[in-house]
């Protein structure tokens, strides 16, 4: 199955075994509870679908690599202890706590919460020593004689023998007694992902027009030849970067993320018209003044495919950034409102001051931030909402210490009054962004008119969740148009062409 499904398969797992009866028992008792066995190739995103499970279900994670494990750490040191059996008394070995399971208990003090997974990833690949306790740890959810804390579940990942020399196969005995996942590469459900997370557009067009290069694993004379879904991601930071530094990457540096000497090459190729483009100061007049460049548009029009798409994804990234601007900004609005509201009847007057109030709001704030940062339940975009929330609850506070209201209803009204002019300057980002698919439209118009440069320009509008957000608050009658025009057009044209196959 694709990494999509798999986290279907897995959320729907832990949900389950986290279900509690009426009397405060699992439904499904811990020793029912099969831990999961996650295989598949190496780069596909294992680790990622983990953390992001444990996000979405409110919970803890520990992430371990197992082979950094001795069998020491992982069972426990070794001591010398006196018990007594039929009144002698005897010398025998206990074991002090596993690093592994210790740790788990400092998670939840830190976090304050008592549910995780446990994952334990290249399972499959532990020294001669580890395997025995980690076959038992798997079948008994025990390192030595510490057991997992109630609550926690159990995860781990491998790689399939084809990929690691160091994989042991497990016995008929283990397999019995986990529940195994299989997942395959999948670059639709990559490209969401990608999407997600705001990867460099260059690597979502670049692979969208050649998805072929998405993963790419051969043996040649000269060795291993590789592309993965995480050598791509690491790439991707690395561009971001890069273009803030105001450096380059050619085929020696995509080389050193895709193993692969074509793929890096050919990307390498591709990134650099991108990269022309990007620097053109004709495309920026058009998106951020409508200033439509007659020579820009004959270029654009008698381009290549790479060029076009190259265009066309930068367009579409330009617009995508401006609307995460305005999305984001919303969803912080959307946060201090809620957090303020309980002052809508009238801040307290008796028992704290207005000053007072705002600064034990910021600080409940501030605790339930840190809280989840630390349990790591925060992906990119919430941790931008939360900073931005603190950062407007501290002007509010800074702006009531100047103004020195004197009752709780005269600062709520300056409350308002400042919340009013937030969202005053939101709409002003609103429309300005508008503006920029109303000027990438233009230019689209201008060079491809109802071209397939058009289909993809609104494929990838679709795509995008930040864009379908946007467009499904801002008015765009062209979008709205060519949306049932073309793609309609286009949808009736695949059909036809899978007809007559």
């Amino acid at each position: 199955m694709n990494i999509k499904r798999a986290k279907e398969e897995i959320k729907d797992t832990v949900q389950a075994y986290l279900t509690k009866g009426e009397d405060g028992e699992y439904l499904i008792p811990p020793i029912r509870q099969r831990p999961i066995l996650l295989l598949g190739a190496p780069g596909i995103g294992k680790t990622q679908i983990m953390e992001q499970i444990a996000r979405e279900c409110g919970i803890c994670l520990a992430a371990y690599t197992i082979t950094h494990h001795t069998r020491q750490s992982a069972i426990g040191l070794p001591f010398i202890s006196r018990r007594t059996f039929g009144g002698k008394e005897y010398a025998v070995t206990e074991y002090t706590m596993s690093e592994i399971i210790a740790s788990l208990y400092e998670k939840m003090e830190e976090t304050g919460l008592k549910e995780g997974i446990l994952f334990l990833d290249e399972i499959n690949c532990v020294s001669e020593t580890l395997a025995p306790a980690m076959l038992q740890f798997l079948q008994c959810k025990t390192f030595g004689s510490h057991k997992l804390p109630e609550g926690w579940l159990i995860a781990a990942a491998g790689n399939p023998p084809e990929y690691n020399k160091s994989v042991r196969e497990f016995d008929v005995v283990t397999l019995d007694r986990v529940k195994k996942i299989l997942v395959e590469p999948d670059f639709a459900v990559w490209k969401e992902y990608a999407k997600q997370q705001r990867l460099h557009p260059a690597v979502i067009s670049y692979l969208s027009a050649r998805p072929r290069c998405f993963y790419h694993m051969e043996t040649t004379v000269d060795g291993k030849s590789f592309v993965t879904p995480r050598g791509w991601e690491d790439l991707s930071q690395l561009l971001e970067v890069y273009e803030k530094l105001g450096k380059k990457a050619d085929r020696e540096v995509t080389v050193q993320y895709l193993q692969h000497d074509k793929i890096a090459r050919d990307f390498a190729n591709y990134l650099a018209l991108y990269e022309k483009y990007q620097m053109d100061r004709q495309l920026e007049a058009v998106l951020e003044e409508g200033v439509l460049s007659e020579e820009l548009i004959r270029k654009a029009a008698r381009a290549s495919f790479d060029e076009k798409a190259a265009l066309v994804s930068l367009i579409q990234s330009r617009c995508q950034t401006r609307f995460w601007e305005a999305v984001l900004q919303e969803k912080i609005l959307e946060n201090v409102y809620e957090i303020l509201k309980d002052g809508r009847s009238g801040l307290p007057e008796e028992k704290e001051t207005p000053l007072r109030w705002l600064g034990r709001k910021l600080e409940e704030v501030q605790e339930t931030y840190q809280k989840k940062k630390k349990a790591k339940l925060l992906d990119r975009e919430a941790e931008k909402i939360w900073q931005g929330t603190l950062a407007i609850l501290e002007r509010y506070g800074e702006a009531w210490t100047l103004a020195a209201p004197a009752s709780g209803g005269e600062a709520y009204e300056q409350l308002r009054e400042w919340y009013a002019g937030e969202q005053d300057r939101q709409d002003l980002l609103w429309e300005s962004c508008g503006q920029t698919l109303e000027y990438a439209f233009d230019f689209m118009e201008a060079a491809f008119g109802n071209s397939q440069e058009m289909v993809l320009f609104l494929t990838e509008l679709n795509s995008d969740p930040i864009s379908v957000r946007f467009l499904q608050q801002y008015s765009c009658p062209r979008y709205a148009r060519y949306n049932q025009e073309l793609l309609l057009d286009e949808r009736r044209r695949r059909i036809q062409m899978s007809l007559s196959e």
